[in-house]
């Protein structure tokens, strides 16, 4: 029986058996210029989300045995990015992350966190894979539950609790926001604890999980409109603006701050309202462009 992983990709849900890919719904994002420089493709469908997949798994092995795990930086401010780097100047002392065939995973090591996840997309469920198992375990990343491949980010912050670790990061899909006021609870709870919680994997948030990802300090807006509504006008900060990342707390604002101390491209700070947007520059949802059209076509 080979392995079954479940993933979001532009938005869309797709099951991967083995070596076959099948995308069981249509993708909610029509176009996106990170998706086109990294993959090529200035249009997105079920078939173009099938090839993208597809792409990652022969590009670096992802849901496979081969998985590659490489840390360069692949997006400026990617989560995987801004923790691995912080957790070098010793703002993080270990991180919970997912990764596909192994789940919940739990290192102090920040060239795992990258190689985890430089190209990863929203892990909705995954099976055990062994030889990932294996490099993760051998590189200081510690499996929640290596027999089932569990994912959550709330028991995987308790167990980086009982190994001592005190300041942690935390990444958290969309589609699991609740586990956010979890972990919120459990922090209030502990005196010197600090629990930095990175929003990812956020084009399919809906209404009712705005009042949980308020609680995260770091927030990507991915592909989501509502995102840049309703939680863009709540951020201290933002980074980015084709996919922006708004900072929500001053733990947040310290974080970021500290990754782009290093960052070496140039970059320009300006006071602003926020979110700050620019037309055409961010991803186009596949409903806006069809409600566009209609109005054209009524026009």
């Amino acid at each position: 029986m080979p392995c079954e992983h479940e993933v979001f990709c532009c938005g869309a849900r797709v099951r991967i058996r083995g070596e076959k890919v099948e995308v069981l719904s249509e993708p909610k994002v029509l176009r996106c210029p990170l998706h086109e420089s990294l993959y090529g493709f200035s249009k997105i469908d079920k078939e173009v989300v099938k090839k993208t997949v597809e792409a990652r798994m022969r590009s670096y092995g992802f849901c496979c045995s081969q998985r590659i795990f490489d840390e360069s930086i692949v997006v400026p401010y990617g989560a995987s990015e801004v923790i691995k780097v912080c957790m070098e100047r010793g703002l993080f002392q270990a991180a919970v992350t997912v990764c596909e065939g192994a789940g919940t995973v739990i290192t102090s090591n920040p060239s795992l966190v990258q190689g985890i996840g430089a190209r990863l997309t929203g892990i909705i469920k995954t099976s055990p894979i062994p030889e990932i198992l294996r490099h993760l375990e051998t590189h200081g990343g510690i499996v929640l539950d290596p027999s089932s491949a569990r994912i959550d980010q709330v028991e995987g912050f308790k167990k980086a609790l009982e190994l001592g670790f005190r300041d942690i990061a935390i990444t958290v899909a969309g589609f699991r926001a609740e586990e956010i006021a979890r972990i919120r609870r459990i922090e209030e709870g502990l005196e010197g604890v600090k629990a930095t919680v990175f929003s990812v994997c956020n084009t399919c948030v809906g209404e009712k999980d705005l009042a949980y990802l308020e609680m995260a300090d770091i927030v990507c807006a991915s592909a989501s409109k509502i995102l840049r509504e309703r939680i863009g006008s709540k951020a201290l900060m933002q980074v980015g603006v084709g996919i922006p990342i708004f900072i929500l707390t001053e733990r947040g604002k310290e974080i970021m701050l500290s990754y782009l101390m290093g960052f070496k491209d140039r970059i320009v700070v300006f006071r602003s309202h926020l979110p700050y947007l620019v037309e055409g520059r961010g991803p186009i949802l596949k409903d806006d462009a069809e409600k566009m059209e209609g109005k054209l076509r009524k026009g």
